[in-house]
């Protein structure tokens, strides 16, 4: 039988920074859906933020019927990074590791570059804008701080002050993955957000990992494109549905 917690948790940082109780789960299927729908019930849950795999059309319809609405489809895309050389860094702003005291200015480009992001936060119309974007801070915030987020930040400066991030971390030994990342307004086209996804590759190669895995929201065409240009491919994609209860 499933153990359902390991497929379903209460989101204690969303219902702090929301005010309603919420749940996540990544893996709904037609197995558990019940069991899913019985947790929330049992738990008083007021908000499920649940992803499928977008090939289960049917599922898909299922969720529908019950109240579920679509809010982004994220695609993952991946790359063995021994099957050719990682591309030379061309960028004019040299990459270099956080230092300590730095993790308040990352925060600060997080708010910064992920004002109208559309995240399934952010196309929410029942969640307030303001706070999808203070979530996006206090995850780059924790990622500088946290071994649990991140294994380490990537920064670039210009003009003296930090002009973007890039928090990277092992899954596995052999996969690494970008955790969270954004680059200032000002400091965008530059190829800033290029040169931060050669270092990772370079430091999960030295880190002794064979393939970096990475994911987006469809619509964010720009940095699909940079993956496909670094010798990425297509692996899979998500939908995430959010459902709200009946109060």
């Amino acid at each position: 039988m499933m153990d359902i917690p390991d497929v379903v948790q209460l989101s204690p940082v969303d219902e702090q920074r929301f005010g309603v109780r919420i749940a996540r789960t990544s893996e709904v299927t037609f197995d558990n859906l019940s069991s899913i729908l019985g947790f929330c019930e049992d738990h008083r849950v007021e908000m499920l933020i649940a992803r499928c795999s977008t090939n289960d059309s049917l599922l898909v319809h299922k969720l529908e019927e019950l109240g579920f609405v679509l809010m982004d489809t994220l695609v993952y895309c991946t790359r063995k990074l021994t099957s050719s050389p990682i591309p030379e860094d061309t960028c004019d702003f040299p990459v270099r590791l956080i230092k300590p005291g730095e993790e308040h200015a990352v925060k600060k480009v997080a708010g910064d570059a992920y004002q109208g992001y559309q995240s399934h936060y952010h196309s929410d119309p029942r969640l307030d804008p303001a706070k999808c974007v203070e979530g996006y801070m206090d995850w780059a915030y924790q990622s500088c701080v946290s071994r649990e987020v991140a294994d380490d930040v990537l920064v670039v400066e210009m003009d003296g002050k930090i002009a973007g991030f890039f928090a990277m971390r092992k899954n596995s030994p052999e996969e690494g993955t970008g955790v969270v990342s954004g680059v200032a307004p000002f400091a965008q086209g530059r190829g800033i957000y290029r040169s931060f996804m050669i270092n990772t590759m370079n430091w999960l190669l030295r880190a002794g990992a064979d393939r970096m895995v990475v994911s987006t929201q469809v619509t964010n065409i720009a940095v699909q494109k940079s993956w496909v240009r670094l010798g990425f491919e297509p692996l899979r994609s998500l939908y995430t549905f959010h459902k709200w209860f009946a109060e």
